[in-house]
């Protein structure tokens, strides 16, 4: 019996050698990740877009609010930088803030697929220089409201024409009905 066991364990043993040396080793991730390269091209835009924000920053260069501003047609560029305009930090390039109002350009450039973003003081002053810097207040205003359950639809009143059997399923041109 030891015997049938043994030869069996062999022929088991050399049907499943040649399949385990024809796999190949595992190769080693790759050192460094080329992001553009990750990115779906065909979604990025395909015309220049232009948006500008006037924005007031107090004493430390944060944003503290955003006075106006100028779209572009991309919905989802407006929103990036909206909220890019709301995050910055305006500082001199040695490092000094000054609060008052500034113009906040973001100009993309398809062929590059990149985004510039040009900063002018159009005055010095003129602000709150102790005000809340924008993006601080809106953090604030996250924390205190985190533990409040979200706000839910009231439930819907049921329509005495759509009324259905809850024994048997509704057949389609009942379901199609608009109420109209």
């Amino acid at each position: 019996m030891r015997l049938h066991v043994l030869f069996a364990a062999a022929a088991l043993a050399a049907t499943c050698t040649p399949s385990l040396a024809a796999t190949k080793p595992p190769t080693p991730p790759p050192g460094a990740i080329d992001v553009m390269k990750l990115q779906p091209k065909q979604l990025l835009p395909k015309t220049k877009l232009h948006t500008e924000f006037v924005v007031e920053a107090n004493k430390m260069g944060q944003v503290s609010r955003v006075k106006s501003w100028k779209k572009s047609n991309d919905v989802a560029f407006n929103e990036h930088t909206y909220g890019n305009a709301l995050q910055a930090f305006i500082r001199t390039a040695d490092g000094r803030a000054i609060a008052g109002v500034y113009r906040l350009t973001y100009d993309y450039n398809p062929q590059t697929q990149r985004i510039r973003r040009d900063v002018a003081l159009l005055h010095a002053g003129g602000v709150d220089p102790n005000a809340q810097g924008a993006a601080n207040e809106m953090m604030a205003i996250a924390r205190r409201n985190r533990n409040r359950p979200m706000p839910t639809a009231p439930p819907a009143k049921p329509d005495a024409a759509a009324s259905v059997s809850p024994k048997q399923m509704p057949d389609l041109p009942q379901v199609m009905k608009t109420g109209k």
